[in-house]
């Protein structure tokens, strides 16, 4: 006996749990950002999409149960970006966080000793972010190759600045201190490439819409807050992983064992900046809802010109924030 046809009214264009707690936006991001997702093959990715396509276009395959639906969902999701519908860059994808930032992270913590060290590893989580904040931008107008090539020059720039400048004032200090300087150069640098990789975004707005999806304009505030979000997310992201970590590592190295086996120092620092990047990364995600909201009368005068003469009652627009 078949199962009974899937109705054709769940809202996949919404993430499956309640998106107004934190726990319910909690649990959408750790779907959104495991890593297993990145060893799906493009098939796979192409058969979700499918089914995605089909299902919002009210066609309902024979067969597919609600948990498959969600599943094609989240691997879509994962995988296709929310206003332009094209395949994110792999390693662009939020999937990709925890694995490239442990990476990335752990090397930033063990090599802060040399500047050659702090400048390849500060230009490498830069060109990481660039790609991390392009991907994963808000809006669907397209940004050229120089606005993008500007970006990353001064949000790299500014990283390693802040990094050696930290580094020299941190030489007598104690050195649990130095070991710190890769975190406030992150922060920093946070605060610089994601607005410089979204400045786009900031001159000429991103979409926003009423609650069903509906298009009512293009908002320069809402981008503003949109940034904002994001770069509260990305600091709170990188804080457990950047400041646990040095505490364990400085107490181990004061112990017969790695000084026995310093080989071990990387790969124990990537560890548990993986560990604490897990939990980190979904739960700093979900700080905010990723369809944000605004108060009509916080946008700019021209814009709400524009709403109240398609609703006068609207109170209330929405914006993807982007990651």
């Amino acid at each position: 006996k078949m199962p009974p046809s899937l109705p054709a009214t769940i809202n996949i264009r919404e993430p499956r749990w309640d998106q107004s707690t934190f726990q319910g936006r909690a649990k959408h991001f750790f779907m959104v950002t495991d890593p297993r997702n990145l060893l799906l093959s493009g098939a796979t990715l192409e058969e979700a999409r499918r089914v995605v396509e089909d299902y919002r276009a009210g066609t309902v395959p024979p067969g597919l149960t609600e948990d498959q639906l969600w599943r094609a969902k989240y691997i879509y999701d994962s995988a296709f970006h929310p206003d332009t519908g094209e395949k994110m860059l792999l390693v662009g994808r939020m999937s990709a966080q925890v694995p490239m930032n442990m990476t990335i992270t752990g090397c930033m913590l063990t090599f802060y000793r040399t500047t050659p060290a702090v400048l390849f590893w500060q230009w490498v989580n830069q060109s990481f972010n660039a790609i991390v904040n392009y991907t994963n931008r808000s809006g669907d107008a397209p940004i050229t190759p120089s606005q993008l090539g500007t970006a990353y020059v001064s949000a790299t720039t500014g990283a390693v600045v802040t990094a050696l400048g930290l580094k020299s004032l941190t030489k007598h200090l104690p050195a649990i201190i130095g070991r710190y300087v890769p975190f406030a150069a992150v922060a920093a640098a946070n605060c610089i490439n994601i607005p410089l990789m979204r400045q786009r975004e900031l001159k000429l707005g991103i979409p926003v819409t009423d609650e069903n999806g509906n298009r009512l304009g293009e908002s320069t505030a809402a981008a503003q807050k949109a940034i904002f979000q994001v770069v509260v997310s990305r600091i709170g992201m990188a804080a457990p992983a950047m400041a646990i970590p040095p505490v364990i590592m400085n107490m181990l190295e004061k112990r017969a064992f790695l000084k026995r086996y310093p080989y071990l120092n990387a790969p124990l620092q990537v560890g548990l900046v993986g560990f604490c990047l897990v939990f980190a990364t979904p739960l700093c995600c979900a700080l905010f809802p990723q369809k944000s909201s605004m108060a009509v009368s916080s946008l700019e005068p021209e814009v709400q010109d524009q709403i109240r003469k398609k609703d006068p009652w609207l109170e209330t627009v929405y914006f993807n924030k982007g990651l």
